[in-house]
């Protein structure tokens, strides 16, 4: 009798919704815009994605100030403008095991008077000067360990090279030497940069918590645990160190600021809606960076803030669709979006200045499979990286693509500079361009 009773009671309801078209029950929003339904409102809009240029034709300069390489435990994660100038005619390839998960994360390379540090596939750790040769070469897993193909983070301060993996393992090595000075393992794998101030460092882990460490012995000093998410984004956390503070993010977009010696949280502040939470599983934000008073940075969400330092309160916010991290040089912000426009900004305002297609030059079939991966401004050109294996160069002045190099055909790193020399990263091996 009760599922008959509950048959009829469906059947009612159903029949009491008419599933016609002018019903509205299933039509999209296209069609309810078309046929102008009263008191609609679209909840999320879909964000415009910048895609036109502006102020193409118009030259920029910058200030003369360069710095030699990219900065080492660089606390502000501005690389600005660097001495380099090369012709990337001469190419040499340090090459290693395949890292297999190369694509998902974003592993960086360590320098140590001019030496290159980076790792293989089973989590071995090797060190280059700057003719190429093996300086020594150092594993630290067990069997099992090797077998899940850690992937590395590094840091060093000329003396210790701290290294964190995402496995949950972390630990310190001679940096001259490869020798193990301690090792630990966190409660959750690590995937974020790792700052290096005085005696301590900093790392963020998969729980969304920034830990404090003593170089010395490896112990937690003290830990700020912020809101966790079910899903991550393999996207890297970053942070910058300023006055004695540090400014991080986590997997849902907070920004949190922290005061270094007593651990004590100083402001928190939310840059994702709680009414769109579920968004958080695919954000994307870039690295942080600082010009001692405010902070930038940029995410997949097309999103570009600046925020006050001391009051943890939005400067701007302006609608740019980046996960990159931009730089800044003197009152100018440099950004790349993921759809390939090059984008310059006044960084008191947000005001954009000028913005040029630098993909202009890819078909447009494949044009919208092909991404950013990073970028760094030399001399006279920008030099850009891609998901397909190439190296833009752009005219600093203009914002104009000059060439496209092909380097390979799967993604290569961002670049790095080093005593005159650019390097990317594959999977499978580190290129020096000279």
């Amino acid at each position: 009798m009760n599922k008959v009773l509950y048959l009829f009671i469906i059947f009612i309801l159903i029949s009491s919704c008419s599933f016609n078209r002018n019903s509205k029950f299933w039509s999209n929003s296209e069609t309810i815009k078309k046929e102008g339904i009263a008191n609609y409102q679209e909840i999320f809009p879909k964000e415009k994605v910048l895609k036109d240029e502006f102020n193409s034709y118009l030259q920029i300069k910058f200030s003369s100030n360069t710095a030699s390489s990219t900065p080492i435990n660089n606390h502000l994660n501005n690389t600005s403008r660097l001495n380099f100038d090369g012709s990337l005619k001469k190419s040499s390839r340090f090459k290693f095991s395949k890292i297999d998960n190369f694509n998902e994360y974003q592993p960086e390379i360590s320098f140590f008077n001019n030496n290159i540090i980076f790792f293989d596939n089973k989590g071995s750790i090797f060190r280059f000067n700057e003719k190429s040769k093996l300086v020594w070469k150092k594993n630290y897993y067990t069997k099992s360990e090797k077998k899940l193909k850690p992937i590395l983070q590094f840091v060093n301060d000329n003396k210790t090279l701290i290294v964190a993996d995402n496995i949950a393992k972390y630990y310190a090595l001679n940096v001259k030497t490869g020798d193990l000075i301690w090792s630990k393992d966190n409660l959750a794998p690590f995937n974020s940069q790792i700052k290096i101030y005085k005696d301590k460092f900093f790392i963020i882990d998969l729980a969304n918590t920034l830990r404090c460490f003593s170089i010395k012995d490896g112990n937690e000093l003290w830990n700020i645990k912020t809101e966790n998410s079910l899903i991550r984004s393999q996207k890297k956390l970053s942070m910058v160190i300023v006055d004695e503070k540090i400014y991080f993010n986590n997997s849902i977009g907070d920004i949190s600021a922290v005061d270094i010696n007593k651990g004590e949280l100083l402001w928190q502040l939310p840059t994702q809606s709680s009414l769109i939470y579920e968004s958080a599983f695919s954000l994307q934000t870039s690295d942080i960076i600082s010009d001692g008073n405010s902070l930038f940075f940029s995410n997949n969400k097309n999103q570009f803030f600046s925020i006050d330092l001391n009051a943890g309160i939005f400067n701007w916010k302006n609608k740019i669709n980046s996960n990159l991290r931009s730089t800044l040089i003197d009152d100018y912000l440099i950004s790349v979006s993921l759809e390939g426009y090059l984008i310059i900004m006044n960084k008191k305002s947000g005001d954009i200045i000028r913005v040029t297609d630098i993909f202009k030059n890819f078909k447009i079939k494949k044009r919208s499979k092909i991404k950013p991966t990073g970028f760094i401004v030399g001399l006279n050109n920008i030099y850009l990286s891609t998901s397909n294996g190439r190296l833009l160069v752009i005219d600093t002045n203009l914002g104009k693509t000059i060439t496209t190099l092909k380097i390979d055909n799967e993604k290569i790193s961002k670049p790095f500079v080093q005593n005159k020399n650019l390097f990317l990263i594959k999977n499978n091996a580190i290129i020096k361009l000279d």
